[in-house]
């Protein structure tokens, strides 16, 4: 026997299916939901710490900026004092500096020149005198620049021939010299200083100096 159904099935199935898409729609809706939800919290927790750390490295460079502006004002300090220790040093040094060129100046003028006035001023000291010739003033500009270890770059600032006694007499030269006096400090610095030393240089066909002669007799001259 035949059974037949005369139900609406197919409504029935349509009806359980649209019932079903649209229960995965709801759970698909509340899924994304709480997806968007977890990934929003953590990109909040995120950058709430990021801003936690940019505010701490803020503050500490803060601090920084303050320490080095206290190392800055220490180093300032610090310059200002070796400063006034050297400004102290150089008076106590440049007490002496009258003896040293006083004696300098009677080691290094040369016979024939004889000095009037002298005036320093700082560091340069201005030389004013009478020489018997050019070749003195001369002579007188190399002792001080080469043979001084207390006077240095000596500058030739003015010479004149003047006439001394009657018209008749012979002819002097009044000069003006300037030179450089170097402080205790300065000297000690310059003497410090290394020298390459000179290698004996001996002549053509001549043995070097230190070197002992050949040995055997000497030639017989010739007769």
């Amino acid at each position: 026997m035949i059974r037949i159904n005369l139900l609406p099935h197919r409504e029935e199935k349509r009806r359980e299916r649209k019932n079903a898409f649209y229960a995965s729609l709801v759970a698909s809706v509340l899924t994304g939901g709480v997806i968007v939800l977890g990934v929003g919290s953590y990109f909040g927790t995120q950058i709430s710490n990021q801003q936690y750390r940019n505010a701490f490295i803020k503050g500490e460079n803060a601090k920084l900026d303050l320490q080095i502006k206290e190392i800055a004002s220490l180093k300032q300090e610090i310059d200002a004092l070796k400063a006034r220790q050297q400004a102290v040093e150089d008076l106590q040094s440049d007490r002496n500096q009258p003896v040293y060129l006083m004696v300098e100046l009677v080691k290094q003028v040369p016979e024939g020149i004889y000095l009037r006035s002298l005036k320093q001023t700082g560091q340069r000291v201005v030389l004013n005198g009478i020489a018997h010739s050019n070749e003195r003033v001369s002579e007188l500009l190399r002792n001080l620049g080469n043979s001084s270890s207390w006077l240095e770059r000596p500058e030739l600032v003015e010479i004149r021939s003047t006439p001394i006694g009657t018209k008749d007499a012979r002819k002097a030269f009044d000069f003006t010299v300037n030179v450089g006096i170097r402080r205790a400090r300065d000297k000690e610095a310059n003497a410090q200083t290394p020298v390459p030393a000179l290698q004996n240089v001996s002549a053509p066909g001549a043995p070097a100096t230190g070197t002992p002669p050949p040995a055997g007799n000497p030639a017989a001259p010739k007769s």
